[in-house]
C-alpha cells in the first residue's frame, strides 16, 4: 500500500463521463441509497408492527438491531470476498438477496421470521456495501474523477436515510408491510441495470489461498461485539453476561490478530493501518457515524415523545439536513481536490460540534427556525464534509486488489461506531431517567445524552487535527531540505 493521497490533485485533462460511467455509478447508488432507506424506515413503523404482529418491547428491538447485527458483522468477510471473488459478481449475488429478503419481510407473520429476514438483509448489504466502493474505486481513477464518484455515492446515504424518514411517515399510514416491500423492486430494477452495466472483473488469482481461520475468527468477534453493545443496556453493563462477552471479544480479537499477522493471505492486512491517514479516517468514521446515530435517536425521542410531533413532522425537523448534503452533492468533489481530505474532515467535525452544542438549548417550547433548524443546516454540511471526504481518505492509495478488504474495514468502522455510542448514549439516558417522569424531568435526562453526542465529535475533530499537525511537520521539513540545497548551490563569497 502506498501513501493514501489526501493533498490536493491536479484535474487530468479531457476526462469525460460516458453514458456507461453514470449508469454504473447509478446502479451503486442505488444499492447505498437502499442501505441508508431501510435503515431509516423501519423506526417510524416499529410501533404499528408490534401492534399488528404482538411483539413485546424486546422483541421489537431486534427487528433494529438484528439488521445491525448482519451488517456490522460480516462486513469484513464481505469486503475481502468482493477482493477474491470478483466485485461485479458479489455485488449482483447481494443485491439479488437484498431483494428477496425484502420481499419476504413485508409479506410474514411473525416476529421471529421478520427479524430472520432483516439479518439476511443486514447480512447482504454487507457484501453490497464494500463491494460497491470497491467497484468505484477501481472503476474511477484516483483524483478529481474518483472524488467526484465518491462524493456522489455517498451523498446517495444521506438523501435516503433522509427520505426513508419521510417515506416511512406516509407509507406506515397505510401499512407498515409497505416500508418492508419498498425496497425490493428498487434493488430488482437496480440488479437488471447492473447485470448490463457493471463492469466485469477479475477473480484475485495470486492471493495465497483462502483466510479461513481469519474469516471465522473475525466475523465471529464482530457478531459478538456487535450482539454485547446492543444487549448491554437491557441486561446491564456491569453485569456477568455482558463482561464475559466482552473479554470473549478480546480474546476473539487478540487470536484475530496473531492469525491475520502469520497467514499468507490474511483476511485485512495490518500493514494498511501503518499509514496515520488510514487510522485517522477509521476512527473518523466511527466517532463520525457514532455521534449521529446517537443525535438522531435521541433528538427522535424528544421529538415525539416530549413534544408530540408526529411521525411526518419529526421527518420533516429533519429534512434540512438531508437536502443540504443533495444540494451540495456535485460540488464536494471539486472541494477535497483543492483543500484535501484531512482540512474537509476537520471542518465538518467543527460544524458537528457545534451544531450538537447549540442543539442543548432546547426547552419544552422551541421554535424551530431559532433553535433546531440551525443545529439541522449544520450538521447537514458537516456530513457533507466528512462522510465523502472519510471514503476518499481510507481507499486513495490503495492497491486495487485490496479496495474491497479496505472498503470493508470503513464500513465496519461506521456501524461498530454507530452501534457501540448508540448503546452508551442510551444507558446514559437511562441512568438519568427520572423517578417521577415530568416533562421537563425527563428533558433534563436526555441533555447527559447530546453531551456525550457532543463529545464523541469533539474527538473526532481532535483526531483529525493530529493530521493537519503532521502535514505541517511534514512541509516544514521539506522545506528546510529545499533551503539548505539551495543554499549549498550558492557559491561561497569572500
Amino acid at each position: 500500500m502506498t501513501s493514501p493521497l489526501t493533498a490536493p490533485a491536479a484535474a487530468p485533462s479531457g476526462v469525460r463521463w460516458t453514458p456507461r460511467l453514470w449508469g454504473t455509478l447509478l446502479v451503486l447508488c442505488a444499492a447505498m441509497f437502499l442501505d441508508a432507506l431501510d435503515v431509516s424506515m423501519v423506526g417510524v413503523a416499529l410501533p404499528s408492527i408490534g401492534s399488528d404482529l404482538h411483539l413485546t418491547t424486546s422483541t421489537l428491538q431486534w427487528i433494529v438491531s438484528g439488521y445491525i447485527l448482519g451488517y456490522g458483522g460480516l462486513l469484513l468477510l464481505g469486503g475481502r470476498t468482493a477482493d477474491l471473488l470478483g466485485r461485479r459478481q458479489v455485488f449482483l449475488v447481494a443485491l439479488g438477496v437484498f431483494a428477496l429478503a425484502s420481499l419476504l419481510g413485508g409479506l410474514v407473520d411473525s416476529g421471529p421470521l421478520l427479524i430472520a429476514s432483516r439479518f439476511v438483509k443486514g447480512l447482504s448489504a454487507a457484501f453490497t456495501a464494500p463491494a460497491g466502493l470497491s467497484i468505484i474505486t477501481t472503476t474511477f481513477p484516483e483524483g478529481p474523477l474518483r472524488n467526484r464518484a465518491l462524493s456522489i455515492y455517498t451523498t446517495c446515504a444521506a438523501t435516503g436515510f433522509s427520505m426513508g424518514l419521510v417515506l416511512s411517515g406516509l407509507l406506515t399510514e397505510a401499512s407498515w408491510r409497505l416500508t418492508m416491500l419498498l425496497p425490493a423492486p428498487i434493488a430488482l430494477i437496480a440488479l437488471l441495470t447492473g447485470l448490463k452495466l457493471l463492469p466485469r472483473s477479475s477473480r484475485e488469482r495470486d492471493h495465497n489461498g483462502y483466510d479461513i481461520p481469519g474469516a471465522i475468527l473475525g466475523t465471529a468477534s464482530m457478531l459478538l461485539l456487535v450482539f454485547t453493545v446492543v444487549e448491554a443496556p437491557q441486561v446491564g453493563w456491569g453485569s456477568a453476561r455482558t463482561l464475559l462477552s466482552f473479554l470473549a471479544v478480546a480474546v476473539l480479537l487478540t487470536v484475530f490478530v496473531q492469525v491475520e499477522r502469520r497467514s499468507p493471505g490474511p483476511l485485512v492486512r495490518l500493514g494498511v493501518l501503518r499509514s496515520g491517514n488510514q487510522v485517522r479516517a477509521q476512527l473518523g468514521a466511527v466517532a463520525f457515524f457514532g455521534s449521529y446515530v446517537g443525535f438522531q435517536f435521541l433528538t427522535t425521542l424528544y421529538m415525539q415523545s416530549l413534544l408530540g410531533w408526529s411521525a411526518l413532522h419529526t421527518a420533516l425537523a429533519f429534512l434540512p439536513a438531508g437536502a443540504l448534503v443533495a444540494i451540495s452533492s456535485t460540488k464536494v468533489g471539486a472541494i477535497v481536490d483543492r483543500f484535501g481530505t484531512p482540512r474537509l474532515i476537520a471542518a465538518g467535525f467543527a460544524f458537528m460540534v457545534i451544531g450538537y452544542v447549540l442543539f442543548l438549548r432546547i426547552d419544552l417550547s422551541p421554535g424551530y427556525a431559532a433553535v433546531i433548524l440551525p443545529s439541522m443546516l449544520l450538521i447537514g454540511a458537516a456530513c457533507a464534509l466528512v462522510f465523502p471526504s472519510l471514503n476518499i481518505q481510507a481507499t486513495n492509495g490503495v492497491d486495487d486488489h485490496e479496495q474491497g478488504m479496505v472498503s470493508g474495514l470503513l464500513n465496519t468502522s461506521v456501524q461498530v461506531g454507530g452501534a457501540i455510542f448508540l448503546a452508551i448514549v442510551t444507558a446514559v439516558v437511562t441512568a438519568g431517567a427520572p423517578g417521577r417522569a415530568t416533562p421537563q424531568a425527563v428533558l433534563d435526562s436526555y441533555r447527559p445524552g447530546f453531551v456525550v453526542v457532543a463529545g464523541v465529535a469533539l474527538a473526532g475533530l481532535l483526531i483529525t487535527l493530529t493530521g493537519l499537525r503532521t502535514k505541517r511537520a511534514q512541509q516544514t521539513v521539506v522545506i528546510a531540505k529545499s533551503t539548505a540545497l539551495e543554499a549549498e548551490r550558492v557559491p561561497a563569497r569572500d
